[in-house]
Protein backbone atom coordinates (compact mmCIF):
# COMPACT_ATOMS: atom_id res chain seq x y z
CA UNK A 1 0.00 0.00 0.00
CA UNK A 2 1.25 3.47 -0.91
CA UNK A 3 0.88 5.99 1.91
CA UNK A 4 0.22 9.70 1.50
CA UNK A 5 0.98 12.27 4.17
CA UNK A 6 -0.65 15.67 3.73
CA UNK A 7 0.72 18.59 5.72
CA UNK A 8 -1.25 21.85 5.96
CA UNK A 9 1.25 24.06 7.78
CA UNK A 10 1.97 21.48 10.47
CA UNK A 11 -1.46 19.85 10.61
CA UNK A 12 -0.88 16.38 9.20
CA UNK A 13 -3.01 13.46 8.05
CA UNK A 14 -1.82 10.00 7.02
CA UNK A 15 -3.86 8.48 4.20
CA UNK A 16 -4.14 5.48 1.94
CA UNK A 17 -3.09 6.97 -1.41
CA UNK A 18 -5.49 4.78 -3.39
CA UNK A 19 -8.65 5.40 -1.37
CA UNK A 20 -7.87 8.74 0.26
CA UNK A 21 -9.05 7.39 3.61
CA UNK A 22 -7.27 8.16 6.86
CA UNK A 23 -5.17 5.32 8.24
CA UNK A 24 -3.14 4.62 11.35
CA UNK A 25 0.40 3.95 10.22
CA UNK A 26 3.76 4.30 11.89
CA UNK A 27 7.36 3.39 11.33
CA UNK A 28 10.77 5.01 10.87
CA UNK A 29 10.18 6.04 7.24
CA UNK A 30 6.76 7.54 8.01
CA UNK A 31 8.09 9.50 10.97
CA UNK A 32 11.08 10.70 8.96
CA UNK A 33 8.87 11.95 6.12
CA UNK A 34 6.45 13.65 8.50
CA UNK A 35 9.34 15.54 10.04
CA UNK A 36 10.66 16.60 6.63
CA UNK A 37 7.25 18.00 5.69
CA UNK A 38 6.97 19.87 8.97
CA UNK A 39 10.43 21.36 8.53
CA UNK A 40 9.78 22.56 4.97
CA UNK A 41 6.48 24.43 4.52
CA UNK A 42 5.81 25.28 0.88
CA UNK A 43 6.10 29.01 0.07
CA UNK A 44 3.84 28.98 -3.01
CA UNK A 45 4.02 28.29 -6.75
CA UNK A 46 5.25 31.75 -7.79
CA UNK A 47 7.07 32.66 -4.59
CA UNK A 48 10.77 33.47 -5.16
CA UNK A 49 11.67 30.73 -2.68
CA UNK A 50 9.72 27.97 -4.42
CA UNK A 51 12.66 26.44 -6.27
CA UNK A 52 14.89 26.75 -3.22
CA UNK A 53 12.24 24.78 -1.31
CA UNK A 54 12.77 21.87 -3.75
CA UNK A 55 16.51 21.72 -3.05
CA UNK A 56 16.15 22.15 0.71
CA UNK A 57 13.55 19.39 1.01
CA UNK A 58 15.75 17.15 -1.14
CA UNK A 59 18.81 17.84 1.06
CA UNK A 60 16.83 16.84 4.13
CA UNK A 61 15.71 13.57 2.53
CA UNK A 62 19.22 12.84 1.25
CA UNK A 63 20.70 13.33 4.73
CA UNK A 64 18.15 10.99 6.29
CA UNK A 65 17.50 8.39 3.57
CA UNK A 66 20.80 8.29 1.63
CA UNK A 67 19.33 7.69 -1.86
CA UNK A 68 21.36 6.90 -4.95
CA UNK A 69 18.84 8.39 -7.41
CA UNK A 70 17.14 11.77 -7.05
CA UNK A 71 14.50 13.24 -9.36
CA UNK A 72 13.94 17.01 -9.02
CA UNK A 73 11.53 19.36 -10.75
CA UNK A 74 12.00 23.12 -10.59
CA UNK A 75 8.79 24.74 -11.83
CA UNK A 76 8.52 28.23 -10.26
CA UNK A 77 9.65 29.94 -13.46
CA UNK A 78 7.02 28.01 -15.44
CA UNK A 79 4.14 29.11 -13.21
CA UNK A 80 5.43 32.68 -12.98
CA UNK A 81 5.90 32.99 -16.72
CA UNK A 82 2.54 31.40 -17.45
CA UNK A 83 0.51 33.74 -15.26
CA UNK A 84 2.58 36.87 -14.63
CA UNK A 85 3.45 39.47 -17.29
CA UNK A 86 7.17 40.11 -17.13
CA UNK A 87 9.91 41.76 -19.16
CA UNK A 88 12.59 39.80 -20.98
CA UNK A 89 15.08 40.98 -18.37
CA UNK A 90 12.93 39.72 -15.51
CA UNK A 91 12.45 36.35 -17.17
CA UNK A 92 16.20 36.08 -17.88
CA UNK A 93 16.96 36.73 -14.19
CA UNK A 94 14.41 34.13 -13.13
CA UNK A 95 15.91 31.52 -15.43
CA UNK A 96 19.42 32.37 -14.24
CA UNK A 97 18.20 31.80 -10.68
CA UNK A 98 16.93 28.32 -11.62
CA UNK A 99 20.35 27.28 -12.82
CA UNK A 100 22.03 28.78 -9.76
CA UNK A 101 19.65 26.76 -7.59
CA UNK A 102 20.40 23.57 -9.52
CA UNK A 103 24.13 24.26 -9.16
CA UNK A 104 23.66 24.73 -5.43
CA UNK A 105 22.01 21.33 -5.25
CA UNK A 106 24.75 19.63 -7.28
CA UNK A 107 27.60 21.24 -5.34
CA UNK A 108 26.17 20.39 -1.93
CA UNK A 109 24.83 16.91 -2.72
CA UNK A 110 27.73 15.66 -4.85
CA UNK A 111 25.31 13.95 -7.23
CA UNK A 112 26.12 13.79 -10.93
CA UNK A 113 23.43 15.68 -12.85
CA UNK A 114 21.45 15.03 -15.98
CA UNK A 115 19.13 17.93 -16.73
CA UNK A 116 16.45 18.74 -19.26
CA UNK A 117 14.32 21.73 -20.03
CA UNK A 118 10.69 20.86 -20.68
CA UNK A 119 10.36 23.47 -23.45
CA UNK A 120 10.13 27.23 -23.83
CA UNK A 121 7.12 29.54 -23.60
CA UNK A 122 5.45 31.92 -26.02
CA UNK A 123 2.90 34.72 -25.47
CA UNK A 124 -0.75 33.71 -25.66
CA UNK A 125 -2.14 35.21 -28.87
CA UNK A 126 -5.73 34.14 -28.36
CA UNK A 127 -8.24 31.34 -27.81
CA UNK A 128 -9.88 28.96 -30.26
CA UNK A 129 -13.49 28.97 -29.09
CA UNK A 130 -15.01 25.50 -29.54
CA UNK A 131 -17.99 25.95 -27.24
CA UNK A 132 -20.72 26.19 -29.88
CA UNK A 133 -20.27 22.99 -31.87
CA UNK A 134 -22.93 20.39 -32.56
CA UNK A 135 -20.51 17.78 -31.26
CA UNK A 136 -18.59 17.67 -27.98
CA UNK A 137 -15.17 19.30 -27.66
CA UNK A 138 -12.93 18.47 -24.68
CA UNK A 139 -9.71 20.11 -23.57
CA UNK A 140 -7.89 20.74 -20.32
CA UNK A 141 -6.22 23.84 -18.97
CA UNK A 142 -2.81 22.16 -18.90
CA UNK A 143 -2.74 21.33 -22.60
CA UNK A 144 -2.98 24.28 -24.96
CA UNK A 145 -1.93 22.20 -27.97
CA UNK A 146 -4.66 19.55 -27.97
CA UNK A 147 -8.43 19.22 -27.86
CA UNK A 148 -10.58 16.15 -28.39
CA UNK A 149 -13.66 16.10 -30.62
CA UNK A 150 -16.62 13.71 -30.28
CA UNK A 151 -19.65 13.33 -32.58
CA UNK A 152 -18.95 16.31 -34.84
CA UNK A 153 -21.49 17.24 -37.50
CA UNK A 154 -20.43 17.89 -41.12
CA UNK A 155 -20.86 21.60 -40.35
CA UNK A 156 -18.48 21.25 -37.39
CA UNK A 157 -15.83 19.61 -39.53
CA UNK A 158 -16.12 22.28 -42.20
CA UNK A 159 -15.92 25.11 -39.66
CA UNK A 160 -12.96 23.61 -37.79
CA UNK A 161 -11.15 22.63 -40.96
CA UNK A 162 -11.23 26.25 -42.12
CA UNK A 163 -10.22 27.74 -38.78
CA UNK A 164 -7.00 29.76 -39.23
CA UNK A 165 -5.60 28.77 -35.83
CA UNK A 166 -6.23 25.01 -35.97
CA UNK A 167 -3.15 23.37 -37.43
CA UNK A 168 -4.47 19.85 -37.95
CA UNK A 169 -7.43 17.57 -37.23
CA UNK A 170 -6.33 13.96 -36.77
CA UNK A 171 -8.73 10.98 -36.77
CA UNK A 172 -8.46 8.49 -33.94
CA UNK A 173 -7.12 5.77 -36.22
CA UNK A 174 -4.10 7.88 -37.16
CA UNK A 175 -3.30 8.65 -33.53
CA UNK A 176 -3.53 4.98 -32.59
CA UNK A 177 -1.36 3.96 -35.50
CA UNK A 178 1.38 6.45 -34.64
CA UNK A 179 1.65 5.23 -31.04
CA UNK A 180 0.68 1.55 -31.49
CA UNK A 181 -2.35 2.19 -29.30
CA UNK A 182 -4.24 -0.55 -27.48
CA UNK A 183 -7.97 -1.20 -27.50
CA UNK A 184 -8.20 0.24 -23.98
CA UNK A 185 -6.50 3.43 -25.15
CA UNK A 186 -8.79 3.58 -28.18
CA UNK A 187 -11.79 3.53 -25.85
CA UNK A 188 -10.55 6.70 -24.15
CA UNK A 189 -9.26 8.51 -27.24
CA UNK A 190 -11.42 11.17 -28.90
CA UNK A 191 -12.81 10.52 -32.37
CA UNK A 192 -10.62 13.37 -33.59
CA UNK A 193 -7.63 15.13 -32.04
CA UNK A 194 -7.28 18.84 -32.88
CA UNK A 195 -3.94 20.65 -32.79
CA UNK A 196 -3.67 24.38 -32.11
CA UNK A 197 -1.22 26.65 -33.92
CA UNK A 198 1.60 28.16 -31.90
CA UNK A 199 0.43 30.85 -29.50
CA UNK A 200 -3.19 29.69 -29.42
CA UNK A 201 -5.14 27.62 -26.90
CA UNK A 202 -8.47 25.84 -27.12
CA UNK A 203 -11.37 27.07 -25.04
CA UNK A 204 -14.35 25.00 -23.90
CA UNK A 205 -17.09 25.64 -21.36
CA UNK A 206 -15.33 23.43 -18.79
CA UNK A 207 -12.31 25.69 -18.37
CA UNK A 208 -12.44 27.64 -15.10
CA UNK A 209 -8.71 28.00 -14.48
CA UNK A 210 -6.63 31.17 -14.37
CA UNK A 211 -6.01 33.08 -17.60
CA UNK A 212 -2.46 32.46 -18.87
CA UNK A 213 -0.27 35.12 -20.44
CA UNK A 214 2.26 32.63 -21.84
CA UNK A 215 1.84 29.04 -23.00
CA UNK A 216 4.22 26.32 -24.25
CA UNK A 217 5.80 26.91 -27.65
CA UNK A 218 6.07 24.34 -30.44
CA UNK A 219 8.72 22.33 -28.59
CA UNK A 220 9.56 19.56 -31.00
CA UNK A 221 13.03 19.58 -29.40
CA UNK A 222 14.06 20.30 -25.82
CA UNK A 223 17.52 20.91 -24.32
CA UNK A 224 19.32 18.06 -22.59
CA UNK A 225 22.44 18.30 -20.43
CA UNK A 226 23.92 14.80 -20.30
CA UNK A 227 27.74 14.92 -20.11
CA UNK A 228 29.35 12.14 -22.10
CA UNK A 229 26.14 11.12 -23.86
CA UNK A 230 24.44 11.87 -27.17
CA UNK A 231 20.71 11.31 -26.81
CA UNK A 232 18.50 11.73 -29.86
CA UNK A 233 15.10 11.65 -28.15
CA UNK A 234 13.68 11.89 -24.64
CA UNK A 235 12.91 8.17 -24.86
CA UNK A 236 16.68 7.61 -24.60
CA UNK A 237 17.15 9.41 -21.27
CA UNK A 238 16.26 6.32 -19.25
CA UNK A 239 19.20 4.40 -20.74
CA UNK A 240 21.52 7.24 -19.73
CA UNK A 241 20.22 7.08 -16.17
CA UNK A 242 20.74 3.32 -16.05
CA UNK A 243 24.31 3.59 -17.33
CA UNK A 244 25.39 6.43 -15.07
CA UNK A 245 23.79 4.91 -11.97
CA UNK A 246 25.92 1.82 -12.42
CA UNK A 247 28.90 4.04 -11.60
CA UNK A 248 27.71 6.93 -9.38
CA UNK A 249 24.83 8.68 -7.66
CA UNK A 250 22.67 10.56 -10.15
CA UNK A 251 20.12 13.37 -10.03
CA UNK A 252 17.77 13.97 -12.92
CA UNK A 253 16.68 17.61 -12.94
CA UNK A 254 13.68 18.84 -14.91
CA UNK A 255 13.53 22.59 -15.49
CA UNK A 256 10.01 23.57 -16.42
CA UNK A 257 9.28 26.16 -19.10
CA UNK A 258 12.88 26.41 -20.40
CA UNK A 259 13.76 25.72 -24.01
CA UNK A 260 16.83 25.50 -26.21
CA UNK A 261 17.58 29.23 -26.39
CA UNK A 262 17.33 29.81 -22.63
CA UNK A 263 19.11 26.72 -21.30
CA UNK A 264 22.32 27.96 -19.68
CA UNK A 265 24.34 24.74 -19.41
CA UNK A 266 26.03 22.97 -22.34
CA UNK A 267 23.30 20.99 -24.06
CA UNK A 268 22.15 19.24 -27.19
CA UNK A 269 18.66 19.26 -28.72
CA UNK A 270 16.65 16.19 -27.80
CA UNK A 271 13.56 15.17 -29.78
CA UNK A 272 10.46 15.74 -27.68
CA UNK A 273 7.91 13.68 -29.58
CA UNK A 274 7.27 12.03 -32.92
CA UNK A 275 5.94 13.42 -36.23
CA UNK A 276 3.19 15.98 -35.44
CA UNK A 277 3.28 15.23 -31.72
CA UNK A 278 5.40 17.04 -29.18
CA UNK A 279 5.00 16.84 -25.41
CA UNK A 280 3.93 19.80 -23.34
CA UNK A 281 5.14 19.91 -19.71
CA UNK A 282 2.97 17.29 -18.07
CA UNK A 283 2.38 13.68 -17.15
CA UNK A 284 3.01 12.20 -20.59
CA UNK A 285 6.33 13.98 -21.05
CA UNK A 286 7.65 12.90 -17.66
CA UNK A 287 6.44 9.32 -18.08
CA UNK A 288 8.05 9.11 -21.51
CA UNK A 289 11.36 10.17 -19.95
CA UNK A 290 11.24 7.74 -17.04
CA UNK A 291 9.87 4.76 -18.96
CA UNK A 292 11.86 5.11 -22.18
CA UNK A 293 8.78 4.80 -24.40
CA UNK A 294 6.10 7.15 -25.61
CA UNK A 295 3.23 7.69 -23.16
CA UNK A 296 1.11 10.15 -25.14
CA UNK A 297 -1.99 7.97 -24.98
CA UNK A 298 -1.90 7.15 -21.30
CA UNK A 299 -3.33 10.23 -19.57
CA UNK A 300 -6.06 12.72 -20.49
CA UNK A 301 -4.38 16.06 -19.85
CA UNK A 302 -2.37 15.75 -23.03
CA UNK A 303 -4.82 14.22 -25.45
CA UNK A 304 -8.31 15.65 -25.15
CA UNK A 305 -9.71 12.47 -23.61
CA UNK A 306 -13.29 12.31 -22.48
CA UNK A 307 -12.06 10.92 -19.18
CA UNK A 308 -15.57 10.51 -17.75
CA UNK A 309 -16.30 7.53 -20.04
CA UNK A 310 -17.71 4.46 -18.38
CA UNK A 311 -18.71 3.99 -14.77
CA UNK A 312 -15.94 6.06 -13.18
CA UNK A 313 -16.64 9.20 -11.18
CA UNK A 314 -17.40 8.82 -7.49
CA UNK A 315 -15.81 5.39 -7.20
CA UNK A 316 -12.50 6.25 -8.82
CA UNK A 317 -9.34 5.87 -6.78
CA UNK A 318 -6.35 8.10 -6.10
CA UNK A 319 -8.27 11.29 -5.20
CA UNK A 320 -5.05 13.20 -4.47
CA UNK A 321 -3.44 12.31 -7.81
CA UNK A 322 -5.25 14.40 -10.39
CA UNK A 323 -6.30 12.42 -13.47
CA UNK A 324 -4.40 9.29 -12.46
CA UNK A 325 -6.53 6.23 -11.75
CA UNK A 326 -3.63 3.90 -11.01
CA UNK A 327 0.08 4.05 -10.33
CA UNK A 328 1.81 4.07 -13.73
CA UNK A 329 3.87 1.06 -14.66
CA UNK A 330 7.40 1.22 -16.03
CA UNK A 331 8.71 4.31 -14.22
CA UNK A 332 12.47 4.08 -13.87
CA UNK A 333 12.77 4.52 -10.10
CA UNK A 334 10.18 1.80 -9.43
CA UNK A 335 12.56 -0.76 -10.99
CA UNK A 336 15.81 0.71 -9.65
CA UNK A 337 17.02 -1.49 -6.77
CA UNK A 338 18.71 1.33 -4.88
CA UNK A 339 17.04 4.00 -2.80
CA UNK A 340 15.33 6.83 -4.64
CA UNK A 341 13.58 10.09 -3.86
CA UNK A 342 11.69 12.71 -5.85
CA UNK A 343 10.97 16.33 -4.94
CA UNK A 344 9.17 18.90 -7.04
CA UNK A 345 7.04 22.02 -6.94
CA UNK A 346 4.52 20.81 -9.50
CA UNK A 347 1.46 19.49 -7.72
CA UNK A 348 -0.05 15.98 -8.15
CA UNK A 349 3.03 15.05 -10.08
CA UNK A 350 6.14 13.61 -8.52
CA UNK A 351 4.55 10.72 -6.63
CA UNK A 352 2.98 9.31 -9.79
CA UNK A 353 5.45 10.00 -12.60
CA UNK A 354 8.79 9.07 -11.03
CA UNK A 355 8.25 5.75 -9.26
CA UNK A 356 10.52 6.93 -6.42
CA UNK A 357 10.47 5.26 -3.01
CA UNK A 358 9.71 8.61 -1.36
CA UNK A 359 8.23 11.71 -2.99
CA UNK A 360 7.65 15.20 -1.65
CA UNK A 361 5.67 17.78 -3.59
CA UNK A 362 3.64 20.91 -3.09
CA UNK A 363 -0.09 20.45 -2.61
CA UNK A 364 -1.41 23.40 -4.61
CA UNK A 365 -4.41 23.87 -6.89
CA UNK A 366 -4.73 26.74 -9.39
CA UNK A 367 -1.85 28.50 -7.55
CA UNK A 368 -3.65 28.24 -4.19
CA UNK A 369 -1.18 26.86 -1.65
CA UNK A 370 -2.73 24.13 0.47
CA UNK A 371 0.47 22.75 1.94
CA UNK A 372 2.65 19.80 1.03
CA UNK A 373 2.22 16.11 0.36
CA UNK A 374 4.58 13.18 0.61
CA UNK A 375 3.99 9.71 -0.80
CA UNK A 376 5.75 6.60 0.43
CA UNK A 377 5.75 3.80 -2.14
CA UNK A 378 8.49 1.75 -0.43
CA UNK A 379 9.42 1.44 3.25
CA UNK A 380 11.57 -1.65 3.03
CA UNK A 381 14.86 -0.09 1.87
CA UNK A 382 15.71 1.87 5.03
Amino acid sequence: MSIAIVDARGWQNTLDLKTGEKIDAAGPVIEMVKDVLQRHPYPGDIDPGSNRWVSDAAFDLIDRYNPRFVFLTYAAQYFSGRYTPMSKETRARMISDVFLEAERFINRSGFAAIAAGTGDMTPLLGFIDITRLDGLAVCTHWSTRHAGLYGPSPEDMKLLGQHPHIEKIIPQEEVLSLFDGTSEQAFRLPEYLMLACEGYAFKTISDAMRMPVMIPSLNFNVPLYAPGHAVEAITGIRQVLEKDLSEKNVAFIAMEGIGLDEFLWPHLPCRNGVEWCYYEPGEAQYLTIVSGRHRFLDYPTGSGYKYFNGSEGATRGYPFSGHFKSIPEGAFASTFPGRSIAVGNKSMFMHMVTGADLSVECFARNLYNQGTMAVIHRQDKL
